[in-house]
């Protein structure tokens, strides 16, 4: 391992900052896109909403042909709104309830 001191104007270093420069650049841009669609509902991808349901995307494309899931389709693009997503979760909750003591 080298252990050398480099200065801020080796090119190392001016490279280093310019490679974090463009990723900065690169996260800003992933932000923006990530702005609440219509409605003010944020869209997710494919990918994204397996992640949240714990589901393969092959899932949840039963799911979209079963008509479990709403979608919206742009293209060959598929998104799923935040709320649509909400929904689906809560319409399979069941609440706790408790039995009573007969005695």
């Amino acid at each position: 391992m080298n252990n050398e001191i480099r200065e801020k104007d080796h090119e190392w270093v001016k490279m280093f900052h310019s490679n974090i420069d463009k990723l900065l650049v690169s996260i800003e841009k992933l932000f923006e896109s990530r702005q609440p669609g219509a409605f003010n509902d944020e869209l997710l991808t494919d990918k994204e909403v397996a992640h949240i349901l714990k589901v393969s995307r092959r899932t949840l494309q039963d799911y979209r042909n079963n008509g479990i899931l709403s979608y919206i389709q742009v293209g060959g693009k598929i998104l799923y709104r935040t709320s649509d997503v909400q929904r689906t979760i809560m319409s399979g909750f069941k609440e706790a309830y408790r039995l009573r003591d007969s005695g």
